[in-house]
């Protein structure tokens, strides 16, 4: 009898999830200018190398690249999660069949309109922030994808959202999670997303490397420190399978037991 119990969809994710990354860090070895090429990921972001990357595997839906183009114009447009990583959630929610998925920092709603694309007709993202400016960008070009009703935009503090949704007995029936807000808050952040997601469902913390700050974090840097504390926390966490995986400025995917 196994030891676990996941809906088979998640098992074979995880596991292809396990042979890219070991095939990474076996490139790594091969090509070590390729792993440590920046602190904040396996490849440079205007390298000729991410460009093949995107031309080759990136599909991204005409109103997303307005959307991203559009963002990339904003004087913090850094802060928006890169195309290919966006992707990488979206096809993690399309493999899960998620239908409820919570989002922690939507700046733009770049990656809130990818999972949107993906889910059911009556699927709903849970879009967290305390910003509507950032959100004001994205939500005509919500619409013009046909989505909107399928986001649910709080603007209010994120902890206080997810309160509220506990609150209202619906632990356990979210089926994704996104977290990437305020970092010296995401140890909260994950233990209220954990309460809230299914057995088998993922949660995903964005800015794991934190642009290589968690090697050494400052004493005045908290958010490196929380950062470093949490993924100190996470490989220990008997709740959880995890992949911490070189994408982007690194992201951990956290499976619920």
């Amino acid at each position: 009898m196994p030891l676990i119990s996941v809906p088979k969809e998640v098992a074979v994710g995880t596991a292809m999830l396990g042979v890219a990354f070991a095939t990474g860090v076996l490139a790594g070895k091969r090509y070590p200018s390729f792993i440590f090429g920046t602190p904040s990921g396996m490849i440079r972001k205007n390298s000729p190398l991410r460009k093949y990357i995107l031309d080759h595997s990136l599909r991204e839906h005409p109103i997303l690249k307005k959307l991203r183009l559009l963002t990339a114009e904003h004087p913090w447009g850094r802060m928006m999660v890169s195309c290919e990583q966006a992707q990488l959630m979206a096809n993690l929610v399309k493999l899960i069949k998620a239908k409820k998925v919570i989002e922690i920092g939507v700046f733009t709603g770049y990656n809130a309109l990818n999972m949107a694309l993906v889910l059911p007709d009556n699927g709903q993202v849970i879009a967290c922030d305390i910003n509507e400016d950032y959100a004001k960008i994205g939500r005509p070009l919500w619409r013009e994808a046909g989505v909107e009703h399928k986001i649910d935009l709080r603007i209010k503090p994120a902890i206080q959202t997810l309160d509220e949704l506990l609150a209202n007995g619906e632990a356990e029936t979210f089926d994704f999670a996104f977290i990437d807000a305020d970092k010296e808050n995401y140890n909260e952040y994950y233990e209220k997303c954990l309460h809230l997601i299914k057995k088998g469902g993922i949660i995903a913390i964005d800015n794991v490397f934190w642009n290589g700050k968690v090697l050494k974090p400052r004493k005045d840097d908290l958010a490196a420190q929380s950062i470093h504390h949490l993924n100190e926390k996470l490989l220990r966490d008997a709740r959880v399978n995890i992949s911490m995986l070189p994408v982007g400025d690194g992201v951990t995917l956290a499976f619920k037991l």
